[in-house]
């Protein structure tokens, strides 16, 4: 395994590694977040155990950058903040572990150890396909910068339908994931689910039935709209 320590004060992140090294993990230092994206840029991590409030490139944002650019790397967020929004900002834009400071080293190598068996593909924290952009943090959806309030069945429907970005997604794998076990695999839920869920989607659909296998997201033919949340979009309650 090879970790990333993004840490300004230099005597932590120092005990740091040398507390990896006695555990047999390889581990490299940057002090700021300018210094941590070069370090990304020509290295293969495992992990990065990064401190949000560092120099430079802010941690979160070093952070986005890493799930947008799919570098392979899991984060571990490193922070004095214990509060629980603080923990609950850092998941949204993409942290898959949380330690707060101070730390005990035994702790600190578990969840290393334990971040690095996890599949290197994941689904990063904000979906944006077929012109779609789900949030399931927020649970909000938006289409083209347009709100879209959905139920909570609507939202976990769409959530597995993006997550397979353009695979065709049975019946019943939606309702192994959408529904809980009392669910009636004979129920005709999901049909009028889906019917539902394009209607609140709007017109042109996005969502298309693949006759006796399933049902797939795709951006509809002659559709040019871009996904996203500018910041002014107005949201329906």
């Amino acid at each position: 395994m090879r970790v990333l320590i993004v840490e300004d004060e230099l005597y932590l992140a120092e005990a740091v590694q040398a507390g990896l090294r006695l555990e047999a993990i390889a581990s490299d230092i940057a002090g700021d977040g300018d210094t941590a994206l070069e370090r990304l840029d020509v290295n293969a991590y495992d992990v990065v155990v990064l401190d949000r409030d560092i120099p430079g490139t802010h941690g979160d944002e070093v952070c986005r950058i890493i799930v947008e650019r799919r570098l392979g790397c899991r984060v571990l967020m490193l922070t004095a903040a214990g509060l629980l929004d603080e923990k609950v900002a850092g998941f949204e834009i993409g942290a898959d572990d949380y330690l707060t400071k101070p730390f005990d080293l035994r702790e600190l190598v578990v969840r290393l150890r334990s971040l690095a068996r996890r599949p290197k593909d994941s689904t990063p924290p904000v979906i944006d396909y077929a012109g779609i952009r789900l949030d399931p943090f927020r649970r909000e959806v938006f289409r083209d910068g347009r709100y879209v309030a959905l139920t909570r069945k609507q939202f976990a429907v769409l959530e597995v339908l993006m997550t397979a970005r353009g695979g065709v997604v049975s019946a019943e794998t939606l309702l192994e994931r959408a529904w809980d076990e009392n669910a009636d695999p004979f129920t005709n839920a999901v049909r009028i689910t889906m019917s539902t869920l394009r209607k609140r989607l709007g017109e042109p659909s996005a969502i298309h039935t693949v006759p006796g296998v399933g049902y797939r997201l795709d951006e509809p033919a002659g559709h040019n709209g871009a996904a996203g949340h500018d910041g002014s979009a107005r949201r329906a309650r």
